[in-house]
């Protein structure tokens, strides 16, 4: 505990570690305070991330990326199926781009960074900080422990959660014909699928999947086990949109599935004197847009970058400024407001059986496809492009 640092990074996950390497690039002194237990990642682990443009180049900054291009696949192209014959569908090269997104390996993405902050001399492991989160040696503290954040509570912090009732499945899955690069994803009432292009656990045939659905039926599935789920995949992929189950062809669960429940959440404030939150800490988004990770590497990149900027006009202010937070606060409230509300609204709007509404949104979704300009827009937001 004898570190003297400018930051205290608390946190054990994927934002916790980018966050640590991205304040060492600039010189920050950084104390990480992480579970033990946790790392080095070495465990099963069948989730997967959807990075956009701007989390990947976060990545290739901080020289980790090279690292995780074994476990990762490009998405050239995303197909959306409504409930009711609605499509919608985003192209790479309509959007003269190389790819829309990269999926990457949950595991390999934290064991690369894990590796990657063994070799900075800036970053010093320290224990982690308990139920009091007292700060070691560090003007501020930076919690980046995920929704259920000890050292969030410990500050006073309320964190307000929208329970939906659903729980996410997340699957690992071998398909039967090669992905093609293709991310699919089917809105069906109740339950949303999400099929990402990967690699494992067969080269090119490879999908991971994100499934929500009511938790009675998450709880039933996985109480039947790998044929049920196999079985429900087809039936739910051949209801929605038969023609790419057809291209997909026959699924095979070579791996226990995992689950979580699902809720919109967030925290009252955000950041204080000599402290702030990052990532889930502070904001649970829905996973049907793929953007919850995103948005905490987003957090990241602008918190370093504030933090900077802050050193180079106001040196004599401390990391921990509360002037210097709210910054970094007003930020990012836009874009993790626009997103909660989005995928919140989605959600909602397709949970809606009126056949009037059913017809109306997959009338709209078939109409958005039609106008490129909307497209390119979607795009380039969910994308995230680092401006130049």
């Amino acid at each position: 505990m004898n570190v003297k640092a400018d930051v205290c990074v608390s946190g054990s996950g994927a934002v916790a570690m980018s966050l640590a390497l991205s304040l060492a690039a600039q010189g920050w002194q950084v104390a990480w305070a992480r579970d033990a237990q946790r790392h080095p990642a070495g465990g099963p682990d069948v989730r997967t991330y959807a990075l956009n443009a701007r989390s990947q180049a976060m990545l290739a900054r901080l020289k980790v990326w090279p690292g995780l291009v074994p476990h990762a696949c490009a998405v050239s192209r995303m197909a959306i199926h409504g409930d009711a014959g609605g499509a919608l569908s985003f192209s790479a090269w309509q959007q003269c781009q190389a790819e829309l997104a990269w999926i990457v390996d949950a595991a390999a993405l934290e064991r690369v960074l894990a590796e990657a902050i063994g070799f900075s001399p800036l970053i010093h492991t320290v224990p982690e900080l308990g139920a009091d989160a007292q700060q070691p040696h560090a003007p501020l503290l930076a919690i980046c422990e995920g929704k259920h954040s000890a050292a969030r509570q410990a500050l006073g912090v309320q964190f307000s959660r929208q329970a939906y009732g659903h729980s996410g499945l997340a699957l690992r899955v071998e398909a039967e014909q090669p992905h093609q690069g293709v991310a699919h994803q089917w809105f069906r009432s109740p339950d949303i699928l999400a099929l990402l292009p990967f690699n494992q656990p067969r080269e090119g045939h490879g999908f991971g999947v994100v499934w929500s659905m009511p938790q009675t039926r998450v709880e039933a599935l996985l109480a039947e086990g790998p044929d049920a789920i196999e079985q429900a995949l087809a039936t739910a992929m051949t209801e929605a949109g038969p023609e790419a189950a057809e291209r997909i062809g026959r699924l095979r669960l070579p791996a226990p599935p995992a689950s979580w429940p699902l809720a919109l959440g967030g925290a009252d404030r955000w950041a204080g004197p000599g402290w702030v939150l990052v990532g889930d800490a502070a904001h649970q988004v829905h996973p049907l847009s793929g953007q919850g990770l995103n948005l905490g590497l987003g957090d990241v990149d602008t918190l370093v970058s504030v933090l900077t900027e802050a050193r180079r006009t106001t040196p004599w202010r401390s990391p921990g400024d509360e002037r210097v937070l709210q910054r970094y606060v007003r930020q990012r409230a836009l874009p993790t407001r626009a997103m909660s509300a989005l995928t919140d609204t989605l959600l909602n709007l397709f949970a809606d059986q009126r056949t009037v509404v059913k017809d109306l949104r997959n009338l709209g979704m078939s109409l958005v496809d039609r106008v490129t300009p909307l497209k390119s827009w979607l795009v380039d937001q969910a994308m995230d492009r680092p401006r130049a």
